[in-house]
Parts: C-alpha cells; structure tokens; sequence
C-alpha cells in the first residue's frame, strides 16, 4: 500500500503535533523538523530536543516512526550529525534541499542550495560515506531555487550520490507555498531516476491525493497543512483506498484530540508561549472548521490554557 508522509514544518510539525496527528490515524511516517548543522557536531539533547520520541524507539506515541532531518551545507559536519542521528535510533536520516525562508538560505542551506547540483551530490555523497551502505538515507527537494531548469539534474545527482529515497515539493523556492503544484514535473523527474520519489504540494482532500498520484506517477505523498488543517485528512484517504464509507470526522470529533494538545502544551511548552501555540493550530483548523474559527476570534484574549479549555468544550454546543 503507498504511504502517506507527515511533512517537515518548522515551528508547527513538532512532537506535540506528530502524536496528535497520527493518534488519528492514517500516517506512516513522520519527519522532524530540520535540526539546523553549520560545522559542529551537535550535543545529544539538541536532537532529543527536537526529536523527544528517541526515546521511544523514535517512534511517536501511536508506533509510527519519525525520522530526523538534517539542515546545512557543511558536507562533514552533516556526515558527522547524520551518524549521531542514527546512533541515537532514527531509523534514516533525511537531508532537506528545500527550505525557502530567507534566513535559511542566506546560510547556504536548504533550496538555495539546488542552484549548485554538483554542490547538493556531494553533500549527499558525503553523508553516505559516512552512514554506510546499509543505512537509509533520503532528501527532500523542491523543483528549484527561480526556475525548474536544474530540477532533472539535482534530482540525478542525489540518486547518483546515494539517496534511498527522494521526496519532491512540486514547486521552486519562489513560488514558495502559492498554487498550483507542478506534479507534472515529479514524473519527469521519475523518468530519470530509479529510486522512488515521494510527492509533495497542495494535497487538501482525498480526491486532491488521487490526481496527485496519477499525475506525478508517486505512490506514496507527503502531505503537510492538509493534515494540518484537516487532521483525519490520512483516515479519510485510507478509507477511500479500502473502498470504505468516507467518515469524515466533525469538530465534536475532533475536541478530545485537541484537549489532548493542549495538554501536551501544558507539560511541554514554556508557560508564556503556551496560549501562543494553541491558538496558532485553532487559526489553522479553523480553514476547515468554522467553530475552530470563531474559538480563535473569541480566545484572542484569553491567556489560560484553562479558558481556552472551556472555551472548546463549549464550542461543541454551537
């Protein structure tokens, strides 16, 4: 059966959001965040840090495993981090040539990185060396920096150097998140290379996962605001997949799973960043949920974890 990836997304895909998300159901795998290497090999606790379920086989609460991603352009010092990832338990090791923020890229990171395919070969090759045969290792990519023009190539040159596995956001940095998503261009990009390549962009419901795959030729999609915003969105596909009545869960569905968030925000987050957090993922269901909306506009104010409590609770009535 294809697989269906939870995306990488800095500052929201934490752990808090992966065990929330696949207690739902739906999701294979999860990568992490991008742990940030500029030239040193980083201390454990940066890794438990960003990836608390190592200590949990590096699997989330619900036995789906996380894999942690690598974030730099320093080919010895993403080696020497790629061997620590592993030896701490992720079970492979992902390299991100897709990042657009600006910041990232001014360091000689992530998509800006796609402009030297010769550059992004041997980072790969690097790592690979350093991991051995026998370890997994994949990347993830957009289809450029400002045009597509290098994206068949880029694409070669991390097969060549030794991925596993490629992951393709189907649209150049510039073009950042606007639609539309060129899945066009991902079976282009199959018919140069022989490992698989994942799919990526502007996957929002099952039919959305459908034409994905037919017109990128991808299996397996890795799926990031849809489930986001639509978080049984993985359930709903699984069940299409089985043939199975779509049960497509409503917002009384969904108020244990982000009572269970805001627990997890609770015993894990900074007290003053905690209200923060909870209302950011209300905003964002709230584009599927008109009663995740107006929980947003009414707890703009609030700043007890427990007020925002009552105030879902509440919503359940309207």
């Amino acid at each position: 059966m294809s697989r269906i990836i939870l995306a990488p997304m800095e500052g929201l895909a934490d752990n808090i959001l992966r065990d929330c998300l696949t207690r739902i159901g739906g999701i294979d795998l999860c990568v992490t965040e991008f742990i940030r290497v500029t030239t040193q090999l980083l201390p454990p606790k940066v890794f438990q840090r960003l990836c608390p379920e190592l200590i949990n086989g590096c699997k989330t609460p619900a036995g789906i495993p996380v894999r942690i991603q690598l974030l730099g352009s320093d080919p010895e010092a993403l080696a020497a981090n790629a061997v620590r990832a592993l030896e701490l338990g992720s079970p492979g090791v992902d390299l991100n040539f897709g990042c657009p923020a600006k910041t990232v890229n001014r360091s000689q990171g992530g998509a800006v990185l796609l402009q030297e395919p010769k550059r992004v070969a041997h980072i790969v090759a690097t790592v690979r060396r350093a991991i051995g045969d026998d370890a997994w290792l994949s990347a993830k990519m957009r289809l450029g920096f400002t045009t597509k023009d290098l994206a068949l190539e880029n694409a070669k040159e991390i097969e060549g150097a030794g991925a596993n596995e490629l992951t393709v956001h189907a649209r150049t940095k510039v073009e950042g998140y606007r639609p539309p998503a060129h899945w066009q261009w991902i079976k282009k990009i199959h018919a140069v290379v022989t490992i698989p390549v994942i799919a990526n962009g502007e996957v929002w419901t099952p039919e959305d996962y459908t034409s994905c795959q037919q017109v990128s030729g991808s299996d397996d999609v890795m799926i990031g605001r849809g489930l986001v915003w639509k978080p049984d969105l993985a359930l709903q596909i699984r069940h299409q997949q089985d043939k199975q009545p779509a049960q497509d869960w409503n917002w009384s569905a969904l108020v244990p799973i982000v009572l269970y968030f805001i627990d997890l925000v609770e015993g894990q987050v900074p007290v003053k960043y905690q209200d923060a957090r909870v209302k950011q993922w209300l905003k964002l269901l709230g584009r599927v949920y008109p009663q995740a909306e107006a929980c947003f506009e009414q707890g703009k104010r609030l700043k007890t974890l427990n007020e925002l409590r009552s105030l879902i609770i509440n919503s359940q009535d309207n």
